[in-house]
C-alpha cells in the first residue's frame, strides 16, 4: 500500500524520544535510545542517569531505515547500543556539532548537520519527506549552554515525490520554552502533530534542561497544532516532571481534545484531514 492509498504516518513509540515513523515506503527513526532498565546513559562531564523503563524494540528488530533524525548527542538520545548496532551507512540528520562527531569518531559517514531553518529531503518509492532543522535550547543560561551539546527541533513534511505536503509532524527536541520557538508556528502554521520532549530533566545543582509540564503545555498552546503527543517523561531518573502533570496543565489551557497518549510499544496513526490520531 502506498502513501496515496492510505495517506497517513504510522508512529511507533519505542520509548524516551525514540519514534519509528513510516509513511508509504519511507521509514525514519528519531533519537535512537535502546538502553535497558538499570543501564546508565552518559550525559557528559561524568554525569549519568539510570534508565527505569524498557524500550519496546531492540536495534536488531528495526526495519530498514531511510534516515535517522537526531536532535542532539546525549546518551539518552544516541546511546552505545545505537552506536554499535545501527548500520554505518544510514543517513543521519542532526546538528553540525553531532554530525562532526558521528562521522569523525564513530564511522557514520553519512551523518549530515543542518543549521537552523536548513532542510534536506529523503525519497523512497513514491514517498518524500522534507526535514527542516528548527530552533531549540537545552538551557537558557549562557554559561550552562556552553557545557551542553547544541540541540535542534525538526519539522517533518511528508507527501508524494512532487513535493506536495500532505502531513506535518513537529518534534521539539530537548528544548526549554523561550520566545525563539514562536517563529516555528509562523513559518509552519497548522501542523498535524507536535511531539514534545518533556520530563523537566534536572541536572545536579537544580538546573532544568528540558520542558516541564507547564512549559510543555504553554508551547502546545502557542504552536496551536492539531494534536500533541508527549514523550520523554518517565524513562530516566533525571526526569522530575511526570506525564500526569503535563496532562493537567494542558487541560487547564483547554487543550484536552488535542492530546494523544501513545504508551511505549503502541502505534499512533496520524492521518490527513486533521482526524484525531488512532492509537493501538
Amino acid at each position: 500500500m502506498t502513501a496515496f492509498d492510505d495517506d497517513a504516518v504510522d508512529l511507533h513509540f519505542i520509548g524516551n524520544a525514540t519514534l519509528l515513523l513510516r509513511y508509504g515506503d519511507l521509514t525514519l527513526l528519531t533519537d535512537p535510545n535502546f538502553l535497558h532498565r538499570g543501564e546508565h546513559a552518559h550525559l557528559g562531564y561524568g554525569l549519568v542517569s539510570r534508565r527505569v523503563t524498557e524500550p519496546a524494540l531492540d536495534p536488531d528488530e528495526l526495519p530498514r531505515l531511510d534516515a535517522v533524525v537526531l536532535s542532539h548527542l546525549h546518551g539518552d538520545h544516541w546511546d552505545r547500543r545505537a552506536r554499535r548496532q545501527l548500520e554505518r551507512s544510514v543517513p543521519i540528520v542532526t546538528t553540525p556539532h553531532a554530525a562532526r562527531r558521528l562521522s569523525t569518531w564513530q564511522g557514520f559517514h553519512r551523518a549530515g548537520g543542518l543549521r537552523t531553518w536548513e532542510s534536506c529531503v529523503f525519497e523512497q518509492g513514491d514517498a518524500r519527506v522534507r526535514v527542516t532543522s528548527l530552533p531549540g535550547r537545552h538551557s537558557l543560561q549562557p554559561a550552562l549552554r556552553r557545557l551542553l551539546p547544541p540541540v535542534m527541533g525538526s519539522m517533518l513534511e511528508f507527501g508524494p515525490r512532487d513535493g506536495t505536503v500532505r502531513l506535518r509532524l513537529y518534534i521539539s527536541g530537548d528544548t526549554l520554552l523561550y520566545d525563539g520557538l514562536d517563529e516555528i508556528a509562523r513559518r509552519f502554521p497548522g501542523a498535524d502533530l507536535a511531539v514534545l520532549h518533556l520530563g523537566g530533566t534536572t541536572l545536579p545543582g537544580g538546573f532544568v534542561v528540558t520542558m516541564d509540564a507547564a512549559q510543555g503545555a504553554e508551547l502546545a498552546r502557542r504552536l496551536d497544532y492539531r494534536h500533541v503527543l508527549p514523550v520523554h517523561y518517565d524513562d530516566y531518573t533525571v526526569f522530575r516532571s511526570p506525564l500526569d502533570d503535563f496532562l493537567t496543565e494542558a487541560r487547564g489551557l483547554g487543550l484536552q481534545d488535542r492530546l494523544v497518549h501513545c504508551p511505549r510499544g503502541q502505534h499512533a496513526r496520524v492521518a490527513l484531514h486533521g482526524d484525531r490520531p488512532t492509537v493501538g
